[in-house]
């Protein structure tokens, strides 16, 4: 096995040269795609693959999670049927694999078939990480079927997490221990992106897309040399290609830069996945499985980025809330702190904020789980307005071309300026 020996004085740690890959829904989202995997890793030993739900299976586990804690009544029909034909297409029919997937469908079954006993967000996290664990299931037997030698782990016996359901904070101690003692062998590691685990041995997840944080955990914890994340396109892009037809490739990337797209929502990269990289000087690629020869984007140690042009970020399905006190007295710093506190206690994140004399502005993702408590809350204590299903766009290193482009036949509702980055509220 490659290892580096470092000396520190009279003290040798050995470390070794260890990749983690990363794939996401799209990458598996049917056969041909878990063959395009295995083409990707067959060449490798001293890997760590970490892979997320198959397609949209977790828009399928939410929407069952949905119905089974306000409706109570789910059916996971159309979950099995995508899993099974999937397998069918990989397999012979008489393969085990029919068997573990089926035992994790009646874990699902058995979930819903009671009332639920807790909050949504925990309900969430026990039905919806089943989806990577199907994924991992299916994969790491057609791996070994191919002749990898693949080491199939649960996230959960490794990845420490509190119980902050649908958004767990990681212990990060605790983690790099457990990481330490089981990632152990010259081999391809297969685990699940996205879900943890409490002291209590409850399942948690790490929030919506959170794959790539894991990635990032497991490279934190083990020195790896490398993250590599596989899209459906070709690298790290200056804008989303679903909503903008010319996009540029961003070739080199700062952790500063990534860390500031991220957090805006750019989806190539997940953003908290950026700061445990930086720490230990750890690259991260971003490459196309469609083409994985192609040169892709690499986020790390660089000066400035590289092509230097405006980055588009949009976020749709926003709530723009804006709030007054009821006696129309001003809004002070004990209003905001108030209203702050209303907004960490419901786990909701502020993308924007502006404020006046008078009142308070503030753009947020409509989670409607979420967003229905906060406003019955805010609503004792302050005269509310708000408007839904709005799209809130940032432009990173902007120009007056690019902000031209973003408002051209939009009605501006919120703008805000800085000196790289300016946001704007759009009601479409």
């Amino acid at each position: 096995m490659a290892q580096w020996k470092i000396n520190f004085g009279s003290v040798t740690k050995n470390y070794k040269i260890m990749k983690v890959y990363k794939f996401g829904g799209a990458s598996v989202k049917d056969a041909d795609g878990v063959r395009n995997l295995a083409k990707i890793v067959k060449n490798h030993s001293n890997l760590v693959v970490v892979v997320s739900a198959m397609g949209k299976t977790t828009n399928m586990l939410e929407k069952v999670t949905e119905n089974y804690f306000f409706n109570g009544d789910a059916n996971i029909q159309e979950l099995k049927d995508f899993h099974y034909n999937i397998s069918k297409d990989l397999f012979e029919s008489n393969h085990p694999i029919f068997d573990e997937i089926n035992n994790l469908f009646v874990e699902i079954e058995w979930a819903i078939e009671d009332k639920p006993t807790s909050t949504y967000s925990f309900e969430y996290d026990q039905i919806v990480s089943v989806g990577e664990l199907l994924s991992t299931k299916i994969v790491g037997a057609f791996l070994r079927q191919e002749g990898l030698n693949v080491n199939w782990k649960d996230a959960r016996d490794f990845i420490r997490t509190d119980n902050c359901y649908r958004n767990a904070r990681v212990d990060w101690d605790l983690t790099k221990n457990l990481v330490s003692k089981t990632f152990t062998d010259d081999c391809i590691y297969l685990t699940q992106g996205f879900i943890g685990c409490t002291s209590e041995n409850f399942t948690t997840t790490l929030g919506r897309e959170g794959s790539d944080f894991s990635a990032a955990i497991l490279a934190f914890a083990l020195d790896a040399q490398e993250v590599v994340i596989w899209k459906d396109v070709p690298g790290f892009l200056n804008a989303d290609p679903v909503y903008f037809e010319a996009t540029d490739l961003l070739e080199k990337i700062p952790y500063s830069e990534a860390i500031e797209l991220t957090y805006f929502g750019a989806k190539v990269v997940h953003p908290r996945t950026i700061q445990p990289l930086k720490a230990k000087s750890i690259p991260l690629k971003v490459k196309s499985f469609v083409d994985p020869d192609s040169q892709g984007s690499e986020i790390g140690d660089f000066d400035e980025i590289t092509p230097f042009v405006p980055s588009y970020i949009l976020k749709p399905n926003q709530m723009l809330l804006s709030l007054s006190t009821k006696d129309l007295s001003f809004i002070i710093e004990e209003h905001i702190s108030h209203i702050f506190s209303l907004f960490a206690q419901n786990n909701i994140a502020v993308n924007m904020m502006q404020n006046s004399a008078l009142s308070f502005s503030v753009c947020f993702d409509n989670d409607s789980i979420k967003t229905k408590p906060l406003i019955e809350k805010l609503s004792q204590d302050y005269s509310l307005f708000y408007n839904t299903d709005l799209t809130l766009y940032t432009i990173r290193h902007y120009n007056a071309e690019s902000v031209a482009k973003v408002k051209q036949g939009k009605e501006v509702l919120l703008e805000q300026k800085s000196r790289n980055n300016i946001q704007i509220v759009v009601n479409h």
